[in-house]
């Protein structure tokens, strides 16, 4: 494991050109994408940090996300004449997510899934766009200390019963008190919350919408998947109590799925939609995880990381519209197809992937929930249609409105995109519909 991790040492050095960084992050991407055909199952990197299939796709997809934030970043470079101190943010967030993902033990993934929010609250506090980005930090950071204090004393009193902490190989606790139905929902509710579902969802558009690409594109990417990451590691331990509470995820999750689509059709500011669409996805990963079922599981896996890509990829084409045209409003930015003709092809390509079109990963992840939640229960089927007719309506609304009418009057002429952008999105885009063939990632 160390070979992976001398690219990610050599990042520090940062006298050295953005493109070396970004050259750096991509080799460290490739050589973990090559080395997955030789050994995907298990990596033991110590006493302490250990890899199975699922922990190695979610950090592949959290250094490819971080690699497309410095792609995706050059105003910054731009602006600030080589800012080091965006550059080492980064680095730190992904040294939290790498510790995140490959920790075998539950305490320390606690104190590294909460050392993940200060690089997160740095980006948007320090390179957001508007001064309501204070609020939003504050939002961020209250409604996930609040329900995580609950989880580091659930994990501490798990401790003193089972007198392990080792992920996977500790006890399932069983029984039918109040007390272990209290520890059942304070062992959940930071995962619920990161995730997050419906009515625990408010800091999410608010932290989207003052954050910098970057921080959209981290939080889009990969800080989400911390929550679906978090309940398949702790859910295995509250098996009996989870059976009772599980119908009241996925009613929650189905029925506030269609609201928040409802919410989607009303909004004027393109990444609050993304950012309520992201709300949408991750309500079917929560049903996939809690039913407790196989397919569940790889539907699961497999939508959070198609979702990574298409969500992020949908925020970098905000990004460019809002660096062009100065708004983010949909009243402002209307016929951009006449405006900025080259990205028409990418505004559709991301459009089609988020409502779930073939081939994209996201395609065949809702199938399998979708098989997995009618299996557990037929009345689901009704929640299913409408969340599935709701989600293409709000993509077919954002994409019909930003590119077709009449542009705006004060607008007159632009870059209809640069290189570096382009590249951005062909690599958003092409692991989001090539990796369906890749049938190790389904049969994990």
């Amino acid at each position: 494991m160390l070979k992976f991790l001398v690219p990610l040492l050599l990042l520090m050095k940062f006298n050295s050109e953005w493109k070396v960084i970004q050259v750096g992050m991509f080799f460290t991407s490739f050589l973990l994408s090559v080395n997955c055909y030789h050994n995907f199952y298990l990596y033991n990197m110590g006493f302490n940090l250990g890899m199975d299939s699922i922990s190695y796709i979610m950090i592949m997809l959290s250094f490819w996300v971080v690699s497309l934030i410095l792609i995706s970043s050059l105003k910054i470079k731009k602006l600030m004449n080589f800012d080091t101190s965006f550059v080492t943010v980064n680095v730190m967030l992904l040294v939290f997510l790498l510790l995140t993902f490959s920790s075998m033990d539950y305490l320390m993934f606690y104190i590294s899934f909460e050392a993940s929010l200060i690089p997160t609250l740095i980006l948007i506090l320090g390179w957001g766009y508007q001064p309501e980005r204070v609020q939003a930090g504050i939002y961020m950071l209250f409604y996930t200390l609040a329900f995580s204090l609950p989880l580091l004393v659930s994990l501490l009193i798990y401790y003193s019963v089972s007198g392990s902490l080792v992920i996977s190989l500790s006890g399932n606790m069983s029984g039918e008190s109040y007390l272990m139905k209290i520890w059942y929902i304070s062992s959940v509710l930071a995962f619920l919350v990161k995730l997050p579902m419906f009515t625990f969802h408010l800091w999410l558009p608010k932290a989207h919408v003052e954050a910098p690409i970057a921080g959209s594109m981290i939080l889009a990417g990969v800080l989400l998947k911390l929550g679906g990451y978090g309940l398949i590691r702790v859910l295995p331990m509250f098996q009996e109590s989870n059976k009772e509470f599980c119908w009241l995820w996925v009613s929650l999750s189905i029925m506030g799925g269609v609201y928040i689509s409802l919410v989607c059709l009303r909004q004027v500011d393109m990444k609050s939609l993304i950012a309520y669409s992201s709300v949408v996805h991750m309500s079917l990963v929560l049903c996939g995880v809690v039913i407790f079922s196989w397919w569940g599981l790889a539907g699961c896996v497999i939508l959070m990381v198609g979702h990574g890509l298409c969500s992020s990829g949908l925020f970098c084409l905000a990004n460019m519209v809002y660096e062009r045209t100065g708004s983010r409003s949909l009243m402002v930015n209307k016929g951009l197809l006449s405006f900025m003709p080259s990205m028409g092809l990418w505004w559709f390509l991301l459009s089609v992937s988020n409502m779930a079109s073939p081939p994209s990963l996201n395609l065949m992840g809702e199938i399998m929930l979708i098989l997995t939640m009618v299996s557990w229960s037929k009345l689901t089927i009704l929640g299913i249609s409408l969340l599935s007719f709701f989600s293409a309506s709000y993509t077919l609304y954002m994409y019909s409105l930003s590119q077709h009418g009449v542009f705006y009057s004060s607008l007159y002429s632009c870059c209809s995109g640069k290189v570096n952008e382009y590249l951005s999105l062909i690599l958003h885009w092409l692991p989001l519909n090539i990796l369906i063939m890749n049938s190790t990632l389904v049969m994990i």
